[in-house]
Parts: structure tokens; C-alpha cells; sequence
């Protein structure tokens, strides 16, 4: 049998499950759940799992899971991922009356094409005619959001990193996988567009608290020693280092004070400020936080207060393998169109499958099929087919490229693949600068 026969097989077994793929993304919209809390979504990919007849892994980083199936021989293995979190969006229509959590990003669409892809692989009998492994992994907590209940989780020894991708990574879950592929929505694109080769900034979290002295803010300011002007001082500093940020590098610094003082008759000591430093790539993120943490620094020392900077590990910047993304982007078009195929529109936020694809070759491109901005109240499907089976047979199909043949192509890409980081130099990365 030729490849393009075992991708018409993957095809109509996806097709055949049309219903039930939808109905999957549907169950996981309606059921809304933020970072290392998904345990309805979980349960829901473990039971699909179990009717696939896949041995899986559980409790990941919490609530993760990663499934395996396996081909006619076992040299490589690649992932398929989707993300099982929601985000922070109260006012969107769908969103969870306590947690304040909705759908609001598409990942319940990465969760079913995931198992989509799985559908088709599985029920379409082709397995075994491939040279290599395919891991499903459903993945916690991409969204950096709430992260005071992180930072318990963190201290409890639960979690390291804030992102399940982080993690899987620190656990082991992708010390057997090669190669990682994902598919991402893009807000606001109602068409059936597909965006490729694109890139996403990277970033590092901080928290800084400047600790003053109290005094009556009347009687005797004289006193004491005011950490809202240390802090002042700090961010008027970090906007004066902005014309040293290059613009191909694109830099972003954007503070904001969570806590100003106590009271107004009181000299402030104890103020608290948070911020993301972002940049296109790690040298540049490096780079800039030396120059924010020097700027907050100078505050503190100009008014005689202190300042504790706590560094919180952010994500990698994403740089997809150009392999992977031609594959995709070839198996996409038949359902959707060579003109409809965009190349080279980066991603304007960050995903921890940035970390990842500094590690091993990634693929992660971005679809329509949504109307209203990520994140919004008015984000929601609008093109179930664009969001839920495409995706899903796109993926698959790649997988068949790299497989087929001795998973010769897969091979290639492996070996010609160059990693910015091995996972003992991603995990003393993160290690030495939060030691800072």
C-alpha cells in the first residue's frame, strides 16, 4: 500500500468520527478549567483513550496525560499535543460562574483535533504500516495565569515551572519523543486560513517588592524611607533603558504596582510591583533583564530602600522547524487551499511550546475558523470544521509523511535538527537565573 492510500484511510476514519471529534471540543468548551486544575478535561481524554484501546500515563504535572501507539517499529516517536487549560476571561458568556474560567483561547479545539488525529491513525489501520511511535499528550497549564496558586504548588514541591510544557519537559514526559506538533487558533480570523512558520516572543516573570521605612507621612516624612518613590524611580529607570532595546529584538517591558503603600498618612515600606520582560529571542530576553533589574535596583539604592526581585521562569521564544511546517502546510492546502495558507506571521503572545521546540523540532502553526480576540468575552468557533477535523487530519498526515518509508524522513529531520538547549542545559537555564 503507498502513502497516499494510508492518508486517504486517515482521512475517511476522521470523517467517520466527524460527529463525535465536535462533540469532544464541545464537552470541553462547556466545561471550562484554569492551569494543573483540569480534571474534568482530563478524565474526558483518558476515556477516549481507553476506546481507542491506548496505554496511557496519568497525572502528569497534576493532570496531564500521555497516551502511546505504537507503529511497526520503534526508532522514532512523535508527539502530538494539545493543551488542556483554559484562560481567565469572566465576562465571556461561556465562562465558569466561580473561576471566572472560559474557553476563551481554543485550546478545547487542540484537545479534539489532538484526539482526531489519533481517530484517524487508530481506526484507519495504518499503524502498522509506519515506521515509528505516535504520543498523544494532553498537557496542563500553557496559560501563566493565576499565579499566586502556582507559586503554592511550586512551594508545596508540586510544580517547578508555571507551565505544564515546562514541566513535562523537567518530568521526563518527552525524554522519548523526537519531534512535537500542536495546532493553535488564531482570534479573529473566521476563514478557513491556515498560518505557518511563524515565530513567538519569549519571556521571564518577575515580582519585585521594595521594602522602605514607616513613618507619619505628615509629622515626620524625614523619617522614614518612601519605597513608592524607590519604586518610582525604578520604573521611570526601566523607561529610560527603552532606546536601548533594538527593535528586531522586540523588547517589552510592562510593569504595573499591585500594592502602592498602607495607608495615605503613612510613608510607604512595603511596595510591590510585577512584570514580564519579553523579547523575540533568549539572548535579547537575557539582555533586557539585566537592564530592567539594574534600573529597579537603582531605585531602591536612590532613596536608601531595599528591593527583593524574584525571577519566575517565563517561556522559551518559539522557532518552528521549517521541515515540519512545509509538511503541514502541504497537507493543509488540499483542504483549504494554497491561497488560504499564510508564511511568516509570528504570534503576538508566548506559549511554553516555545521551550520545547528549543529542545527538539516543533511544529506549530495557527488556524482561523474563530471570530472575536483571544481572550475576550466575544472569542468563539465560528467554523467547527476549520477548528476541530482539518487540524486533525493535517496533523495526521504529517505524521504519515515522516513515518512512511523506514520513517525516513523523520530520521533526516532528526538528525539535521540542531537544539538550542539538551534538557540538562534547559532545566541549569532556568536553574542560574532564577538564582540571580
Amino acid at each position: 500500500m503507498d502513502k497516499e492510500q494510508l492518508k486517504q484511510q486517515v482521512v475517511r476514519a476522521i470523517d467517520e468520527h466527524r460527529n463525535e471529534i465536535i462533540e469532544i471540543g464541545e464537552q470541553i468548551f462547556k466545561n471550562p478549567e484554569l492551569g494543573y486544575k483540569e480534571y474534568k478535561t482530563s478524565a474526558l481524554v483518558k476515556e477516549v483513550f481507553q476506546k481507542l484501546g491506548l496505554p496511557y500515563e496519568e497525572n502528569l504535572a497534576i493532570t496531564g496525560v500521555k497516551a502511546l501507539a505504537k507503529g511497526k517499529n520503534h526508532d522514532i516517536k512523535v508527539a502530538i499535543m494539545g493543551e488542556l487549560d483554559a484562560v481567565v476571561s469572566p465576562a465571556h458568556p461561556c465562562a465558569d460562574p466561580v473561576t471566572g474560567a472560559a474557553h476563551a483561547c481554543g485550546h478545547n479545539a487542540q484537545i479534539a483535533s489532538m484526539l482526531g488525529a489519533a481517530m484517524g491513525l487508530i481506526f484507519g489501520n495504518v499503524l502498522d504500516k509506519l515506521d515509528g511511535d505516535v504520543a498523544f499528550m494532553a498537557v496542563p497549564a500553557e496559560e501563566y495565569v493565576e499565579l499566586e496558586f502556582r507559586e503554592r504548588l511550586r512551594d508545596e514541591g508540586k510544580i517547578k515551572f508555571f507551565g505544564g510544557k515546562q514541566e513535562f519537559i523537567r518530568i521526563g514526559a518527552f525524554d522519548d519523543i523526537d519531534m512535537a506538533m500542536m495546532v493553535h487558533s488564531t482570534g479573529g480570523v473566521e476563514e478557513k486560513k491556515a498560518f505557518v512558520y511563524g515565530g513567538a516572543i519569549g519571556f521571564i516573570g518577575k515580582t519585585i517588592r521594595y521594602k522602605g521605612k514607616e513613618a507619619h507621612a505628615g509629622a515626620e516624612p524625614d523619617k522614614g524611607i518612601n519605597a513608592l518613590n524607590a519604586a518610582m524611580l525604578g520604573l521611570m529607570a526601566i523607561h529610560v533603558q527603552r532606546e536601548t532595546f533594538r527593535d528586531e529584538d522586540q523588547v517589552r517591558v510592562h510593569p504595573i504596582i499591585t500594592k502602592g503603600g498602607d495607608l495615605v498618612n503613612i510613608v510607604p515600606a512595603d511596595v510591590r510591583l510585577e512584570t514580564y520582560v519579553r523579547a523575540k529571542t533568549i539572548d535579547a530576553v537575557v539582555n533586557a533583564n539585566e537592564k530592567v533589574n539594574r534600573a529597579l535596583k537603582a531605585g531602591a539604592y536612590a532613596v536608601g530602600a531595599e528591593v527583593e526581585i524574584n525571577e519566575i521562569p517565563g517561556y522559551m521564544p518559539l522557532e518552528q522547524d521549517p521541515t515540519l511546517s512545509h509538511l503541514f502546510a502541504e497537507n493543509i492546502q488540499s483542504f483549504i487551499g494554497r491561497e488560504n495558507i499564510i508564511e511568516g506571521v509570528d504570534l503576538t503572545g508566548s506559549t511554553d511550546a516555545g521551550d520545547v521546540s528549543l529542545i527538539m523540532p516543533t511544529l506549530h502553526p495557527t488556524v482561523g475558523g474563530f471570530s472575536g480576540n483571544a481572550h475576550s468575552k466575544d472569542f468563539k468557533i465560528t467554523d467547527p470544521e476549520m477548528v476541530y477535523i482539518i487540524p486533525a487530519k493535517a496533523m495526521a498526515l504529517t505524521v504519515v509523511d515522516l513515518l512512511f518509508d523506514e520513517a525516513k524522513l523523520a530520521k533526516e529531520l532528526k538528525a539535521k535538527f540542531k537544539p538550542k538547549f539538551t534538557k540538562a542545559s534547559y532545566l541549569k537555564f532556568w536553574d542560574e537565573l532564577i538564582k540571580q
